[in-house]
């Protein structure tokens, strides 16, 4: 494999770009090809893109051969130029290896964003490339294309879902009053915000609350105001105090337990984990929905099992809305000792999103 330094400053303007681009038509997949990354991929002969595509969804075929299938005139394929996010695969899975496609249409050489860490790829794709004469670069925007997989990232090197948590509190800052006297939950963000929450459910593998979030607030923890699918929905219950009414129980969505409880798995939809009593260990219920394949998990829960992930350290995002409203009283909302690393206003609201140093 050959190093981008090897390119002149001229060159590796012109291969980011097109890098670049690759990395736009990887982002359409945000939320569809789990539990797949993230792909782009473009295709350039004598300095004109010729064919492109991106893996739309999980199951269907790669970045690459939708960006193959888009050339018209197969035969401008030999000796082409392969822009792609993420190093081609090297396994039979779903589809085949999509190596052996770019071998077969004789392409001269192929650039990539970074190495795939699954270990069933994990440079075994570069290996197969150049077995075949065909010239590799990688690390052209590496960090931009890890950041896009953050999620594939987290889980296959962290053994664990990229971790992300939410919640709105008052311009005073609490993230509920005192007593919840007209409607649960109290709505402390705006119809904007809530929506953008549900954007967030459709793009993540995984949400998680508490026991008391469930019985305080009966949430459905459902995407209803954007479309997409909802998420796996997980609870902390661990005396199983969940009523069988309540919405997380419906069976309209998958649902994982944790409880000390004697539970067993039913047909509902609902599967019960067992654990020990007493708290949770966040990296043993972290482990667990490893083990279940969740890549990611958004943490809508309550003050206190929001705080507990904070004092793990085991948590790479949060994302707070600041509401306009007093409250003057109430539960205090959780502490973050950080610098926001963005801010954005949606009408009268704000939204701070903060990045764990920890974990970067």
């Amino acid at each position: 494999m050959s190093p981008t330094t090897a390119f002149s400053p001229t060159e590796y303007n012109t291969h980011q770009a097109y890098m670049k681009r690759c990395l736009s038509l990887a982002a359409l997949g945000l939320g569809t090809t789990g539990p797949n990354p993230m792909v782009g991929c473009v295709i350039v002969q004598d300095k004109t893109i010729i064919g492109e595509g991106w893996h739309q969804k999980a199951g269907e075929a790669h970045a690459e051969v939708q960006a193959v299938n888009s050339v018209k005139d197969k035969a401008l394929l030999k000796g082409a130029t392969v822009y792609v996010s993420l190093e081609p695969c090297s396994h039979f899975g779903k589809t085949p290896p999509c190596a052996d496609l770019l071998i077969r249409e004789q392409v001269g050489r192929v650039i990539i964003g970074c190495t795939d860490p699954n270990p069933a790829v994990a440079g075994t794709g570069i290996k197969k490339l150049e077995a075949a004469g065909i010239e590799v670069f990688r690390g052209v925007c590496e960090l931009e294309a890890r950041a896009l997989n953050k999620r594939f990232f987290t889980f296959h090197n962290k053994r664990r879902p990229f971790v992300i948590l939410k919640w709105a509190e008052s311009h005073d800052g609490y993230i509920a009053p005192a007593q919840k006297t007209q409607q649960a939950p109290v709505w402390i963000s705006n119809a904007l915000s809530r929506q953008r929450t549900h954007k967030w459910r459709a793009e993540e593998s995984a949400i998680l609350i508490g026991v008391e979030t469930a019985l305080s607030d009966d949430p459905s923890l459902t995407t209803r105001d954007w479309p997409g699918k909802s998420p796996v929905r997980v609870v902390i219950d661990i005396n199983g105090r969940l009523d069988e009414k309540l919405k997380v129980l419906d069976g309209s969505a998958p649902t994982i337990v944790f409880t000390a409880a004697e539970k067993t798995t039913t047909a509902n939809h609902i599967d019960y984990i067992k654990v020990a009593a007493g708290e949770l260990p966040i990296n043993d219920l972290l482990r667990d929905l490893y083990d279940k394949g969740v890549q990611s998990l958004i943490v809508e829960g309550g003050a206190s099992t929001l705080q507990r992930f904070i004092d793990s350290g085991l948590w790479d995002e949060a994302r707070t809305f600041i509401g306009p409203t007093d409250l003057k009283s109430g539960l205090k909302a959780p502490v973050l000792d950080l610098e926001p690393s963005s801010a954005e206003s949606l009408h009268h609201d704000r939204l701070l999103t903060y990045l764990n140093p920890q974990q970067l």
